[in-house]
């Protein structure tokens, strides 16, 4: 008989193994899917705030695009404007002899003597400044 409770008892603790394991591989099995499912949550939300995100990245881009455009816009008319004003200059210079332009540059300094002479201050400054860079 002791060959028969051995066998019993070797029933027994190969049976009690047998739900061990099996026990095991459902809690791996529980683990696996809550793991899985966790990643599957997990990227959702990352996508979700990817998605939120790229929304207000293009708004903000549209937004200095616009900026862009509009300062865009300003200097251009600037330099339009700074080119008008060049054009009529070049104008001015080829069709008044010199004896014109001296007398219109009396008249101006007749007219506006502080910001002439203002002028004229910072002209000089800038003149004298150029030269003694030469020297160097």
């Amino acid at each position: 008989m002791d060959a028969n409770n051995r066998e019993s008892a070797a029933d027994v603790s190969n049976s009690s193994a047998a739900g061990t394991a099996a026990r095991m591989k459902r809690t791996i099995s529980d683990k696996a899917a809550d793991a899985k499912d966790a990643l599957n949550d997990f990227g959702q939300r990352a996508a979700d705030k990817f998605d939120e995100s790229r929304e207000s990245t293009a708004r903000a881009l549209e937004k200095t695009s616009t900026s862009m455009h509009s300062g865009a816009d300003q200097f251009s008319d600037m330099g339009h404007y700074a080119a008008d004003r060049l054009q009529a200059t070049a104008e001015y210079v080829r069709d008044t002899d010199l004896e014109g332009i001296f007398g219109d540059l009396q008249n101006l300094v007749r007219r506006y003597p502080v910001q002439t002479l203002a002028g004229a201050a910072i002209l000089g400054f800038l003149v004298a400044r150029g030269l003694s860079r030469l020297d160097r």
